[in-house]
Order: structure tokens, then C-alpha cells, then sequence
């Protein structure tokens, strides 16, 4: 079994920043993608910003040149740097990893449970 725990969401004013964690740990034997995702209230979940192993990245348009997502493969944690934050960023963010799993070597999808970003105007 693997356990994703997320940390940092918060009340902030816009233009503000917030950093997010997430920590992955459990019968690991790799992490493929990390993936911060986010739905606001009467929205449909929505991929914010995705990164591989090898660090690769993507982001959503909107969030593109606010937002970093990085990740510290020895520490299986992925993170997401939220900077120039704005009102229409409130919801709740979600981490994603894709992982291969020990003693047999299976990839699975997990999620974490969530944590509430909410930006004031």
C-alpha cells in the first residue's frame, strides 16, 4: 500500500505565494509522474502540473509562468510552488503519483487527500 500526504494549502491574499508537499510513502519501488491537480466547487477536476522522473514538466495554460512544480526523487516528495495567486486559484489541490510497487513490481495510480487553497481578492 502507498500513502500520499499533502501539506501547505492556506488562506492567502492574491498576489500572494503558497507552497504545497506532497509525500509519497508505502511499498515504493519507484514514483513515475507526480501530478498536482485541483477542483473548485461546481468544477471538474483539472490537471495543474504534471513532472517525471526525469523531470520533465507541464503545466496548465493558466498557471503557466506562476506556478513550478518539482520533485525530490530521494525524498519521494513532490512539490508545487504557487506564486502570483489569484482569487480564481481557490480550490482543492490534489497530488497524483504513478508507482511501481515492491515486492511485486505493479504500477498503480494514488491520490492524497487533498488540501484547500483559498485566495482572497
Amino acid at each position: 500500500q502507498v500513502q500520499l500526504v499533502e501539506s501547505g494549502g492556506g488562506l492567502v491574499q492574491a498576489g500572494g505565494s503558497l507552497r504545497l508537499s506532497c509525500a509519497a510513502s508505502g511499498s515504493i519501488f519507484s514514483i513515475n509522474v507526480m501530478a498536482w491537480y485541483r477542483q473548485a466547487p461546481g468544477k471538474q477536476r483539472e490537471l495543474v502540473a504534471g513532472i517525471s522522473r526525469g523531470g520533465s514538466t507541464n503545466y496548465a495554460d493558466s498557471v503557466k509562468g506562476r506556478f513550478t512544480i518539482s520533485r525530490d526523487n530521494a525524498k519521494n516528495t513532490v512539490y508545487l510552488q504557487m506564486d502570483s495567486l489569484k482569487p480564481e486559484d481557490t480550490a482543492v489541490y490534489y497530488c497524483k503519483a504513478i508507482v511501481t510497487t515492491t515486492p511485486r513490481p505493479n504500477e498503480y495510480q494514488y491520490w492524497g487527500q487533498g488540501t484547500q487553497v483559498t485566495v482572497s481578492s
